[in-house]
This record gives C-alpha cells, sequence and structure tokens, in this order.
C-alpha cells in the first residue's frame, strides 16, 4: 500500500498507509493529523485542509481547479506547492509523497 508522510511545522513527521480510493484530506482525518481540519469535508469550499506538496510530487499531479485555486488564495502561507489536500486523490505514482502542514490554516 502506498504511504504517505505528513510533516508538522515542528519537523515530527506522521507517516501513514495511504488507501488508493481515499483522497489526502480523508487520510489525514481518518488518522487524526493534526493541522488538517477538512471542515467542509472535501467539498473544496473551506481551505481548511492547506498543504504544501514536497517535490517531486507537486509535479505528478493535475492542476488544481479553478475552484481549488480561488480557495487558495485565502490560505495564510501560500505557496508555489500550495493544495488543498481535499482534491489530491491518492496514487501509486504518490507513494511517499510529503505533505507539509502549514502551522495555520483558514
Amino acid at each position: 500500500m502506498p504511504r504517505v508522510i505528513f510533516i508538522q511545522p515542528d519537523g515530527s513527521e506522521h507517516e501513514i498507509d495511504a488507501p488508493l480510493a481515499r483522497n489526502l484530506m480523508q487520510i489525514a482525518t481518518e488518522h487524526k493529523v493534526p493541522g488538517i481540519l477538512g471542515e467542509c469535508g472535501g467539498a473544496c469550499s473551506c481551505g481548511t485542509c492547506h498543504v504544501h506538496i514536497g517535490a517531486p510530487w507537486f509535479e505528478r499531479l493535475p492542476a488544481a481547479t479553478e475552484t481549488e485555486s480561488f480557495m487558495l488564495e485565502l490560505v495564510p502561507e501560500l505557496s508555489a506547492n500550495s493544495r488543498l489536500c481535499c482534491q489530491v486523490q491518492m496514487s501509486a505514482d504518490l507513494d511517499g509523497v510529503r505533505v507539509k502542514v502549514p502551522s495555520e490554516q483558514l
């Protein structure tokens, strides 16, 4: 099973088995990863699952939709590799993906 590593602002890591049928927000909330709130339940309407996706995985993701890009404009700590993890579907190509949780969410 693929793995995802969530990195906290203090550098601590949570390595989790990541089922292919789930998005990163679902995986994080099911495993109670601190800092991933997912208040809208994955509807891409709140920005509380903002993360920074590490290279080289960021380049493997499909482009953000217009709705996701709009929501990302509102988040603190926006960066070039920012994504809403509710919009990132786990795939075999993302095995080992490193996902940094920002110190603050919306």
